[in-house]
Order: structure tokens, then sequence, then C-alpha cells
């Protein structure tokens, strides 16, 4: 057991996961089954367990979540805003990845359903996941 007499942050991570499709980019969002922000759409991702990485906490969530398991993930970065999840501090860190098209998901875990979003038509996002999305256009822009 650790104890600390100081407060610490959590640590989470969120896995952007884009299609190419006729219709243009799409992206992978689930609905969140629980509060907080429950109902509102998300990436896929949660808690990073003590015994892995982000990108395996990454991977894990993605697949418990979506059923979708993906190679290659690219990190876009972290972010760590004070108050950017209500629960708790929350540090996360964002990855993505970049299919030829989208694949067979469904909501599993917590996730209420999942879904593919085209970009153009994206659904209020939970928490602060527009800034991250506007950060991995940025990043994946650089490729």
């Amino acid at each position: 057991m650790y104890t600390y007499n100081y407060p610490h942050p959590a640590v989470t991570a969120d896995c952007l996961v884009f299609a190419r499709s006729d219709e243009g980019m799409k992206l992978l969002l689930i609905q969140r089954k629980n509060e907080p922000c429950k109902g509102k759409w998300a990436f896929p991702g949660g808690f990073m367990n003590i015994d892995e990485t982000t990108v395996d906490a990454a991977r894990r969530e993605l697949k418990e979540e979506t059923g979708l398991m993906v190679g290659e993930l690219i990190r876009v970065g972290v972010f760590d805003a004070v108050h950017r999840d209500p629960r708790e501090r929350i540090i996360t860190v964002a990855y993505y990845t970049i299919l030829d098209k989208p694949a067979e998901v469904s909501g599993l875990d917590d996730a209420a359903q999942a879904k593919w979003f085209l970009l153009t038509e994206l659904p209020d996002l939970a928490f602060d996941h527009r800034e991250i999305l506007q950060e991995a256009e940025g990043v994946m822009g650089d490729r």
C-alpha cells in the first residue's frame, strides 16, 4: 500500500483513431455510459494501470471500449489543465493512428456505443477532447 502526505494526479490515456473513407476522414468516438459527461461523445480511453505504459493503456482501453485493436500509435501530447476532469486531478497522454478504412466497432465496457463520425460532422465532445483533436490535427499535418 502506498501512502503519501501530498495529493498526486491520476494518469489516463486517450486514443484518437482516424480512418479514411470515400466521404472524407472519419474519427472513432465512444458515447460515455457513466458520469462525468454521461451520454457525451469522447475518445476511447481511460485510466492507466500501475503496471503499464500510457501507450499500453491507450491500446487496452481502445480494445475494451470498442473491440478494435491497432498497430502503431503516435503521441499527440500531454494534456494537464488543472480542471480538465471534474473527478480529480487527471493528466492524459493522447495518441493517434490512421486506418485505411473504418473498421467494425461496438460499444463495450463503459462505452454505451462506438461510432465513426466524419470530421466535418462531429458531435459535442466531452472534457477537453476538442482541444486534443485540434492538437492531433496539427501533429498529423506535420507528418
